[in-house]
């Protein structure tokens, strides 16, 4: 019983890790691209707002681009927008 209790206790504390590592966040390359895209565009965001789609390619929150506003942009994985989305 005090294995089990043991086992058990251990998978507990260990899925909220495991559910880290599951979180894929982009790599430091691909963040600079966006960011220098962004820049060229005259637009700016948070970098921490750059979330990988389950599908491919990026989803950017709360773009603020200069003329135009607050915006959603949804790139492929080859940093070309798909979409772009007034908030």
């Amino acid at each position: 019983m005090k294995i089990l209790m043991t086992s058990l206790a251990a998978l507990v504390l260990s899925a909220p890790i495991a559910l880290a590592q599951e979180d894929d966040a982009p790599s430091q390359d691909t963040v600079d691209a966006i960011m220098t895209m962004l820049t060229d565009m005259s637009c700016e965001m948070d970098p921490d707002d750059i979330e990988v789609e389950d599908e491919g390619g990026y989803d950017l929150d709360d773009v603020i681009c200069q003329g135009e506003g607050q915006m959603d942009i949804e790139l492929d994985d080859d940093l070309n927008i798909v979409e772009r989305r007034m908030e």
